[in-house]
């Protein structure tokens, strides 16, 4: 049975636009889920990006996330949750872009653990979804243990340990943050070759700081991206409920 939050729609205050115009078209929860980010170099990272889609600095700086968590509640508008469709792990490599004074998320690379729903997002959406063998442990004192091997080509592996570690907030605006989560669309090409955005609403953020360790981590590698030499800054929130609409194509200057 579906735990999603029908009054999703009522707190929107938050948004840093209005809502979207029409029906959304899909539920996601997002669970245990580890935000790692790195610095990189926006020059590099601005060859990986479409040429229509600018590259969002913050302080001047770009910045790449690898994002492990587990899924349940996805589901179309009308359709009812599945525990066998609607529920697995998935693994995102993003960094973070804007058009038109819109900041969203742009992907490398999203690893999921059903076959199913990487081949439907690639068959609709041209997202560059992946299967991967993935396990998702979550002890008793909240400590999740992530593993994710990816099962096509280019290979890629993640594997850690995290846990929140309370003081549980929303991010302010103007911090880093803030700007690293609460990102309310995504940009992608579809299959002719069109900049599209899809709209996505959620709450704000419920952030914790993180205690974890990675132990294996190729993802931004298969991305062709390389990280510094330097720890994540690590994020963690147990829970995130989302809407998602349709995409609509935009032009890019």
């Amino acid at each position: 049975m579906s735990d999603f939050p029908r009054d999703l729609l009522l707190e929107a205050v938050h948004r840093p636009w209005p809502m979207p115009d029409g029906p959304w078209l899909m539920t996601q929860t997002w669970n245990d889920l580890l935000f790692a980010h790195w610095p990189v170099d926006a020059d590099e990272l601005r060859e990986r990006v479409p040429a229509g889609l600018e590259l969002d600095l913050f302080d001047g700086e770009a910045w790449l996330g690898v994002v492990p968590f587990h899924m349940t509640n996805v589901a179309p508008r009308l359709v009812p949750a599945l525990p066998w469709i609607s529920a697995f792990p998935e693994l995102n490599v993003r960094t973070y872009v804007r058009v038109d004074d819109k900041p969203g998320v742009y992907f490398f690379s999203l690893d999921a653990g059903s076959a199913v729903a990487a081949g439907t997002a690639r068959t609709l959406l041209n997202l560059p979804y992946f299967t991967a063998n993935m396990s998702v442990e979550v002890s008793g004192s909240g400590e999740v243990k992530y593993d994710s091997r990816r099962l096509s080509s280019p290979a890629a592996e993640f594997a850690a340990w995290y846990r929140g570690q309370g003081g549980r907030h929303s991010p302010a605006r103007g911090t880093l943050e803030y700007f690293l989560t609460e990102r309310y669309c995504l940009y992608a090409i579809d299959h002719s070759g069109q900049e599209y955005r899809l709209d996505i609403h959620h709450p704000p953020w419920p952030l914790e700081r993180c205690d974890g360790e990675i132990t294996a981590n190729t993802m931004a590698q298969a991305a062709g991206v390389r990280l510094p030499e330097v720890g994540p800054l690590l994020h963690f929130s147990k829970r995130q409920d989302a809407l998602a609409w349709a995409p609509k194509r935009i032009q890019c200057r």
